[in-house]
């Protein structure tokens, strides 16, 4: 059964991730269906910290909810050696019900593709009695297809010259029509066996389990004939005998249209689209073969089921989020652009963290929460609430935070300090992964802006990166495709943030959205500590005013 994710939004924070696992543990304990706790992005050392104190292992990454080809049920038909008879080969298609099979290397590699259509056009327009001789069929090939055994001769040798014939007529009259290196089909006659023989023949095939004496066995050895006896007619030999034919004589091997199991379906249905043909083989990343695809399959493809936590801005939200089906959303945020196809279950609170919804949600449920869970959940809201210094931070955030610190076995004070410290460590880290620890993008009508921001407990760190942010911002302001930057240098002891920006009139902005006297490139913003709170909505109608 597929599961259902459950992720946070980009650039995931503490809260992100954590209430991501909580959920996710809180909806398999009270269904006893399958959800996945998922990420979007990478996790920060704030995060990791919280991660490796409780033992718990990050989730799964995604960065794209489009379906891969992988996603997709397809099947996983064996493949055959280009060796195989075209008889093996069709009856290898017929046992597993399918049209089509790859030829693979020993490598397991494709090296060519066999159709039922390719047999089936070799069997009616090719008619030319020197066709087995052409593909150099091995004696083993042709023994099989007559259910016949090799008396005479060496199974793996070839019968690579000559035509195929039925010595129909008397022995005096073979010379005739049977010529050096032929196939001969023949009864129990032993003049008519000698006779072949000597012609210098490839190979005679003995139809009806006729013996065959033990001088013409001997003269076929001393003559390099090789002698296969078969329980079957001559006519059905005769009919038979080119699906001995190796598949390498008729599979296609050039321009073979093939995808891997990353492949976006969207991608493969394009393709596929401007083609006739219906199967196609799948490889791994490697180029090993793992399966063939049909056009039938890629109408049958599912939407995975997602379940948002901490966000519900499109935005914000994993890649390909419109080719999922959106069931539920746990946020604390403002309500945004997130469509849904059908009517979902949509949980929103003005609270400081979505942790806080979970664990609420845990106690409507009647489900006691792990320790694990609850060192995790308790940890999100010291977080978010930046140890309940947040403008955002509610009693009940508060109040919540402390019954889990009890469960989780921890001192909230003393935890988010640790906490906070881990986070602080951004010596090590380049002007690019600071300033997308902790990022988000925002919109105010056509007007884009991304807000980042960095906590910390060390003035020391903050100063630093006052003194080398602004200058990658404006650098860098073209490759983020937005307006403007904004970037937050949150003191959490202080509970001050410098506020850092960068773009299209973003100093008068600034200056607008707090009546603050701005540098060239920052402005001190006391009591200010949150993005969700104290941050977005002035800007945002700063933004109206200007425009």
């Amino acid at each position: 059964m597929q599961a259902t994710i459950v992720i946070g939004h980009k650039n995931p924070d503490t809260d992100s991730i954590c209430s991501a696992i909580g959920y996710a543990e809180l909806k398999r304990r009270a269904t006893g269906e399958n959800f996945l706790a998922c990420r979007a992005g990478e996790i920060n050392s704030e995060t990791q910290f919280v991660l490796d104190r409780f033992s718990v292992q990050p989730p799964k990454l995604i960065t794209s909810l489009e379906p891969k080809l992988g996603d997709v049920y397809f099947r996983r038909i064996k493949g055959i050696n280009e060796e195989f008879s075209l008889k093996q080969a069709w009856e290898h298609m017929q046992n597993q019900s399918v049209r089509a099979v790859p030829i693979l290397t020993p490598t397991n590699k494709v090296k060519g593709i066999l159709t039922t259509g390719d047999e089936a056009r070799f069997y009616m327009e090719d008619q030319d009695a020197c066709a087995l001789s052409k593909s150099a069929a091995p004696y083993r090939n042709i023994a099989m297809t007559v259910q016949g055994q090799i008396l005479v001769g060496d199974a793996n040798a070839r019968f690579s010259q000559g035509k195929v014939t039925v010595a129909s007529a008397n022995p005096d009259m073979m010379g005739i029509y049977i010529k050096a290196h032929d196939l001969v089909i023949l009864g129990n006659r032993r003049e008519a066996q000698i006779y072949a023989i000597m012609l210098h023949v490839s190979c005679i095939v003995v139809c009806l389990d006729a013996k065959v004496s033990q001088d013409v066995l001997n003269l076929a050895k001393e003559y390099g004939c090789t002698v296969i006896l078969t329980p079957l007619d001559s006519y059905t030999v005769a009919k038979l005998i080119n699906q001995a034919v190796p598949v390498r004589h008729i599979m296609k091997t050039e321009d073979i249209i093939f995808f891997t199991e990353d492949d976006l379906v969207s991608d493969v249905k394009a393709a596929v689209s401007k083609v006739k043909i219906r199967y196609f083989p799948v490889v791994d990343s490697a180029g090993n073969y793992v399966g063939m695809v049909s056009q039938r399959n890629l109408l049958t493809v599912g939407r995975q089921k997602v379940i948002l936590v901490d966000h519900n801005e499109k935005g914000q939200a994993v890649d390909g989020i419109r080719s999922a089906e959106v069931t539920e959303i746990i946020d604390h945020h403002r309500i945004d652009s997130v469509e849904t196809m059908n009517p979902i279950y949509f949980r929103n609170q003005p609270v400081g963290c979505t942790a806080t919804i979970v664990t609420q949600m845990y106690r409507e449920e009647g489900i006691d929460i792990p320790p694990q869970i609850a060192g995790l959940l308790c940890s999100a809201i010291l977080s978010d609430t930046l140890m309940f210094r947040s403008p955002t931070c509610t009693k009940l955030d508060e109040l919540t935070a402390r019954e889990l610190a009890k469960i989780a076995g921890i001192d909230t004070e003393k935890h988010a300090t640790e906490m906070f410290n881990a986070g602080s460590c951004l010596s090590k880290k380049t002007p690019d992964e600071i300033f997308h620890i902790d990022c988000k993008p925002f919109n105010a009508g056509n007007f884009t802006f991304k807000v980042s921001q960095v906590t910390s407990v060390s003035n020391d760190e903050l100063l630093r990166l006052a003194e080398i942010m602004p200058s990658y911002m404006r650098e860098h302001l073209n490759d983020e495709k937005t307006d403007m930057l904004l970037m937050m240098l949150t003191n959490i002891i202080d509970e001050s943030t410098e506020l850092l920006f960068a773009g299209k009139n973003a100093k008068e902005i600034v200056s607008r959205a707090f009546s603050a006297e701005c540098g060239e490139s920052s402005a001190i913003l006391k009591g200010v500590v949150s993005r969700k709170k104290q941050i977005i909505a002035p800007v945002v109608n700063a933004i109206g005013e200007l425009n």
